[in-house]
């Protein structure tokens, strides 16, 4: 295949690039670098397969540059995390609708054979029931998820419209090597081993028995190619671990000395996706345990070395608008 993966620089991106390439296909990565590390492609570089180019996806200029011979586009381009997107709402509906937006109207330009969108568990809020199916009620908290949302209802509705063939990944709590390491929210594991490079107490926010469904990115990215070698469209799937792990849990495999810091307002005590749909349509699942995982994470443990570490003081001033806000102060 000829694939387009937009955020093809950021954590998920480069690691779908890698997977893409090893597989044979051709991937051309856009990433404005904004989030994304041109570091995280050091494998892909080494590829004649590989072609990059640094653009932003809400200028729709960029695509007019472009050829439009793609097979699949893997739509990755996006801002992420809570606190930021409180304060700039307006940088996240620009980057995670309209630039949706223009990428949805390249891909009926292109007329591609799929296009597979990197949507957010977070858009489910504060579930009702566990594991939580693809029919649950969506309840966003914050702009973030709202603006991941309204991506995915903007790419389903193209898809009803235009004919768009469309597959949205509801992806939970991705972790695996490459993660980021900024924010202060959905980045647990860069926190933690940050901390455990510098000898310092890992921050566990209220009593640590929330649970997560942690998915290793390797199984993320395999949901992805498989959505897009399917004949399936307008459908939306849940990528989950197929289980949910307390913070506890992750503390005790990563070791050191931990220490409690307040719970969050407008955060789940659980997240567990019901993966039945995705298992039995696409036919895929989950291949590497949570144990497994952490083992891998502690193996490249030298990739957040420069990673910043938090602790309960910078934590507070960091989140102090998420309090104000969605702690209805």
């Amino acid at each position: 295949m000829k694939c387009l993966v937009t955020g093809s620089a950021g954590f998920i991106g480069s690691h779908l690039s890698e997977s893409l390439l090893q597989a044979g296909h051709e991937v051309f990565g856009i990433d404005n670098l904004v989030n994304g590390k041109l570091s995280n492609l050091s494998e892909c570089v080494k590829l004649e397969k590989f072609k990059f180019l640094k653009a932003d996806i809400c200028d729709d200029s960029i695509f007019e540059k472009i050829e439009t011979d793609f097979d699949v586009i893997f739509h990755l381009a996006g801002m992420s995390d809570v606190v930021p997107s409180i304060d700039n709402p307006t940088i996240y509906f620009n980057a995670n609708v309209v630039g949706t937006f223009n990428v949805a109207n390249f891909a009926l330009k292109s007329k591609v054979q799929k296009l597979v969108y990197a949507a957010s568990s977070s858009s489910y809020g504060i579930p009702e029931k566990y594991p939580t199916k693809e029919s649950s009620t969506i309840d966003p908290q914050y702009p973030y998820a709202l603006t991941k949302y309204l991506g995915e209802e903007l790419l389903m509705h193209w898809a009803k419209v235009y004919k768009l063939p469309v597959i949205s990944l509801r992806l939970f709590n991705v972790y695996g090597p490459r993660s980021r390491t900024s924010g202060t929210y959905g980045a647990v594991f860069g926190v933690f081993l940050a901390q455990k490079i510098a000898g310092k107490p890992l921050t566990v926010i209220g009593d640590g028995t929330q649970t997560r469904d942690f998915t290793f990115v390797s199984d993320v990215c395999n949901a992805f190619v498989m959505a897009a070698m399917s004949e399936i469209s307008g459908e939306i799937f849940n990528v989950g671990s197929s289980n949910t792990y307390s913070i506890n849990k992750l503390a005790r495999l990563i070791g050191g000395e931990v220490i409690n810091i307040p719970k969050r307002p407008g955060e789940p005590e659980c997240t567990f996706a019901d993966i039945s749909k995705i298992k039995s349509v696409l036919g895929w699942s989950p291949k590497i345990s949570f144990t497994e995982g952490v083992r891998i994470m502690l193996e490249n443990l030298d990739l957040w070395a420069d990673a910043p570490v938090w602790n309960p003081e910078t934590i507070e001033l960091a989140t102090r608008q998420w309090f104000k806000y969605l702690g209805n102060e």
